[in-house]
């Protein structure tokens, strides 16, 4: 019997090739349940704590369901026809969106302050940026301990300062119980609070420009401004539009501030739209008009999100 030693040759070949393929298979498989096991624990809590009480709330605000039970029968849109008519609802989307677009202007103007601020070298910057963040990372509700202290009528810190730099004659601002100063004082710790977020947005924006890019626009007598407009946000747009994303729907949707300064009032002179559903509907049992309330900024975030995402991913095609 005559052996071709070119078909040996292909036969001791193919031996190995056949014992790698099966190798990697069992590999790839291993590979593919780690990484469902890894995602699983965010896909629960997505599932539990977010998907399961967003359709929640959308069933209960086309139904009429009170804390008691009540009738669950299909009422269709009639929660938000009647919110529309409802004068304390209106003036709670008017604040909340005042709230939301001022908040935003001076958490911007602070933000990049503070960046640029931190861009600089200094002695003991790291110390610095640390203390700075304190606004950011405490508990809200122990940091307004502090600011419902420095808003008293009486022991205001506040009022005292401008007492004593006579910037304002008696009587003093009433931060909790006057409708504008208590517009004002919620908008303050709104600002103080989420100012530190904008300017470590803006930082990390910041830090990825190579310095020869500034170098050179110094070179061309661009100043300021002109630097900002046409050099670093075209940059650093898309780190911005995210941080935008997140900080306007965590301002929108926060009533921690209001609920522990003024509850909403005098009256409901300073009531927005998350405190007056958590009022009606947790602790007025109403859960139908709670939830119809809830939800009624969803649409329009989510065509926001959904525009500022496409406008990020265009950018991205282009560049």
């Amino acid at each position: 019997m005559v052996v071709c030693l070119s078909d040996v040759g292909t036969a001791t070949r193919a031996v190995p090739s056949e014992r790698g393929r099966g190798t990697r298979l069992p590999r790839i498989r291993t590979e593919a349940l780690l990484g469902y096991g890894l995602i699983s624990p965010v896909l629960v809590y997505i599932l539990v704590l977010v998907a399961y009480p967003f359709f929640l709330s959308i069933y209960f605000s086309v139904s009429n369901v009170t804390v008691a039970g009540g009738d669950q029968s299909f009422v269709g849109l009639a929660h938000y026809q009647e919110l529309l008519g409802d004068e304390v609802f209106q003036k709670a989307v008017w604040n909340s969106l005042s709230f939301t677009v001022l908040a935003e202007v001076g958490k911007a103007v602070l933000g990049i302050g503070l960046a640029f601020l931190l861009l600089r070298h200094m002695p003991g910057k790291k110390i610095i940026r640390g203390f700075l963040m304190l606004p950011w990372t405490l508990p809200i509700s122990l940091s307004l301990l502090s600011w419902r202290w420095m808003f008293d009528p009486q022991f205001s810190t506040i009022n005292w300062a401008i007492a004593q730099l006579h910037l304002m004659n008696p009587p003093y601002p009433d931060w909790r119980g006057d409708a504008l100063w208590g517009y004002l004082g919620i908008l303050i710790v709104n600002i103080w609070r989420g100012f530190p977020f904008s300017a470590v947005i803006v930082l990390a924006g910041l830090t990825s420009i190579p310095s020869d890019i500034y170098d050179a626009a110094k070179v061309d007598g661009a100043g300021f401004f002109r630097t900002w407009h046409y050099v670093i946000t075209p940059m650093i747009a898309p780190i911005i539009f995210i941080g935008l994303i997140f900080d306007v729907t965590f301002t929108l949707g926060d009533l921690t501030i209001v609920y522990l300064l003024t509850n909403g009032g005098p009256g409901y002179t300073t009531q927005i739209v998350p405190l007056l559903a958590f009022q009606t509907g947790i602790q007025g049992g109403n859960l139908s008009t709670g939830a119809a309330m809830a939800l009624i900024f969803f649409p329009f975030l989510f065509v926001a999100v959904v525009f500022f995402l496409r406008l990020l991913y265009r950018r991205q095609a282009v560049t």
